[in-house]
């Protein structure tokens, strides 16, 4: 890494100050701080090249490390290189005796361990703490000697200089210009590949596009219980009466037709570490302007008789959880999102906020409101937040769970044809097998006046693989930018590739074919693909599937 002449910024977007900024210079230029962004910089110090981490985040990792600890993985045995490493490194983080604080090693067992087929003797473990991942992602930085800058923030407005095609150099908030050869857009947001020029689409895509059979509204679509279908619940502000207005968290528009693209986004949510330690248990707290009335949809969902409330405390070590959505209203805040991909930073921090305040009152509502029953609202008062998690942030993740928000129209684009095997995928770049996982996009009023939840669909696949050409641009857009995690694929694809195991699989082949191109001077479209996958073999990628392992 070079660094080369500061200069005066005198810039003032966002509040930033002036401050004395400074060039600096890699042959790899890293953007975001998610799983992938670590995994794709370690990459390409493995294969002797200099790379920079330009973060706009402060905690490393993204989901990974930010309360994504029961990990959405389908079959473990495709998942390979480092992005296996990374959960062999979680095993061998839990086999310090000190890190068992809350509970016994002995106590918690072999849940989330790896199967020692696939392992091969580098035993995996597949669900842990915040703090882990944290601390294994800031291991693999200092192991690896990789320079980051941290909540640095991409001048999204005029921070990417370009010439015939490719990027020069990217410029942050703050002044700071990073210079490079190659480089990777590792947000879950596509902020880099966007501000590049690249083509990308938000939303979904209607059915006749791709010729996907999931594709657009799904309206009727029950494929998890995280709907109305089996219960009856009126929207009215006055049951019965629609002129008393409609109850918060439900839209008055109309679904849309069956099958019709939209514009609309999968709902967001954090993944919450709660303990029910409690030496370690911070009560709920109270949010902000909180308001009972907000919650009253989820009082009638408990008095139409639903009683799963607990259905998705998944189970992490030291008596905590990886708490995830589970039901027709609980942690997704469906229809609150709809803005986040394009909107500005300090729109994105409201929008953040506001997903904070609603969970924190939604959980508040259920620990304490009486609309909720008894024997819930005691068991709910048995958890609260982690004392000993997210430290830095008042116990709370700094991470929303962007499930999905722009995606790239690049050189190739992973449809749904390409998980079911419909169509073969040209030049495998690694592989996904999770679940077809869309949450709901939508919560509207039905024809028959009761409330209805749109978009979730859970569609099983076999392991697939992923084309190399959903990871570049269009070469005729830019020739030296390699995406990620906003990868070129349609919304229902993207519903299955979105996994974090999966996202540090596509860092560490995207990183390797950023190499590849320094080495041959090439556009990143036109890396040959024997060479990559020669390489991607030898570092224990994972590009076709074999059959299960018996």
């Amino acid at each position: 890494m070079k660094k080369i002449l500061p200069a005066l910024c005198t810039s003032g977007l966002l509040s930033v100050s002036p401050v004395h900024a400074a060039t600096y210079e890699a042959d790899v230029i890293v953007y975001g701080g998610t799983s992938a962004a670590v995994i794709a910089a370690v990459q390409v110090k493995k294969m002797g090249r200099t790379v920079i981490v330009v973060s706009p985040d402060e905690r490393l990792g993204g989901l990974s490390a930010g309360g994504l600890g029961a990990t959405d993985f389908g079959d473990k045995s495709v998942i390979g290189g480092l992005s296996r490493n990374f959960y062999h490194r979680i095993f061998e983080y839990y086999q310090n005796e000190e890190i068992w604080k809350w509970e016994d090693q002995e106590e918690f067992g072999k849940r989330g361990r790896g199967d020692p087929k696939t392992d091969k003797g580098e035993t995996t473990l597949w669900v842990f703490e915040p703090r882990a991942a944290k601390s294994i992602f800031e291991d693999y930085i200092r192991d690896f000697d990789i320079p980051v800058h941290r909540k640095a923030f991409l001048n999204r407005e005029d921070g990417v200089k370009m010439t015939n095609g490719k990027i020069d150099s990217i410029t942050t908030l703050a002044g700071d210009t990073f210079r490079g050869k190659v480089f990777l857009d590792t947000t879950y947001e596509g902020d880099l590949m966007a501000a590049a020029g690249v083509s990308y689409t938000v939303g979904r895509e209607g059915m006749d596009q791709y010729g996907e059979s999931y594709a657009g509204v799904q309206t009727g679509v029950f494929h998890h219980p995280h709907n109305f279908s089996k219960l009856e619940v009126d929207p009215y502000v006055v049951p019965g009466d629609p002129s008393s207005g409609v109850l918060p968290l439900i839209s008055t528009e109309a679904p849309g037709e069956k099958g019709s693209a939209d514009k609309r986004v999968q709902a967001y949510n954090f993944r919450i570490c709660m303990t029910n330690v409690e030496e370690n248990r911070i009560p709920f707290p109270k949010p902000p302007d909180y308001d009972e009335e907000r919650y009253e949809l989820l009082g009638r969902v408990y008095d139409a008789g639903w009683t799963s409330t607990f259905g998705k405390f998944d189970r992490i070590p030291n008596h905590k959880t990886d708490t995830n959505n589970h039901g027709p209203v609980s942690t997704d805040y469906i229809g609150a999102n709809y803005d986040y991909p394009e909107a500005s930073y300090e729109e994105r921090r409201e929008i953040v906020e506001d997903h904070k305040n609603y969970t924190l009152g939604l959980l508040y509502y259920t620990a304490n409101s009486e609309r909720v029953p008894e024997e819930i609202r005691e068991r709910m008062n048995t958890w609260g937040l982690a004392k000993d998690e997210y430290e830095e942030s008042d116990n709370w993740t700094p991470h929303l769970y962007i499930r999905e928000a722009r995606r790239m129209l690049g050189k190739y684009v992973m449809t749904q044809n390409e998980l079911t095997k419909k169509t073969s995928t040209p030049e495998s770049v690694g592989m996904g097998s999770y679940t077809i996982d869309s949450h709901n996009t939508q919560r509207y009023i039905t024809e028959d006046g009761e409330v209805e939840n749109e978009g979730d669909i859970g569609v099983d696949i076999e392991p697939y693989e992923i084309a190399y050409g959903s990871l570049v641009p269009r070469k005729s857009e830019c020739s030296n930018l390699l995406v990620t995690c906003a990868v070129s694929a349609s919304h229902v694809a993207y519903g299955s590739i979105r996994m974090e195991p999966v996202f540090m699989i596509l860092g560490q082949s995207a990183a390797t074919a950023a190499v590849l191109a320094l080495d041959k001077n090439l556009a990143v479209q036109d890396v040959p693909h024997n060479d990559l996958e020669a390489k991607l073999l030898e570092d224990k990628q994972i590009l076709t599937f074999k059959g299960r392992i018996q």
